[in-house]
């Protein structure tokens, strides 16, 4: 069976490469509003960030996706990130990469 190539994305926060089952993708839209697209499907701008809350907690404080998107993030959403990034992080530990 041929070994199929692994999609690679860079995490912004720390600009290392990763395999992209790996990061979570965060987007912005055209009317400016940013959200955690778990499918990786939704319009718009992406960014993608490690299943890391330390990396989480890191972007939040340097506020990586001000820089990233050019807009003033919203702290709730930082916030909102981190508790997502810890979920995502708790539930890979617990089930493994099947999750």
């Amino acid at each position: 069976m041929k070994k199929r190539k692994v999609p690679l994305r860079k995490d912004i926060v720390t600009g290392e490469m990763h395999p992209k089952k790996d990061l979570v993708r965060v987007v912005k839209n055209k009317q400016d509003e940013v959200a955690v697209d778990p499918t990786g499907k939704m319009p718009g701008r992406g960014a993608y960030i490690s299943l890391d809350v330390e990396v989480a907690k890191l972007a939040k404080k340097q506020k990586t996706f001000d820089k990233a998107f050019g807009i003033k993030v919203d702290a709730s959403f930082y916030d909102d990130l981190v508790a997502y990034v810890d979920h995502q992080q708790a539930r890979k530990e617990l089930f493994g990469n099947d999750a």
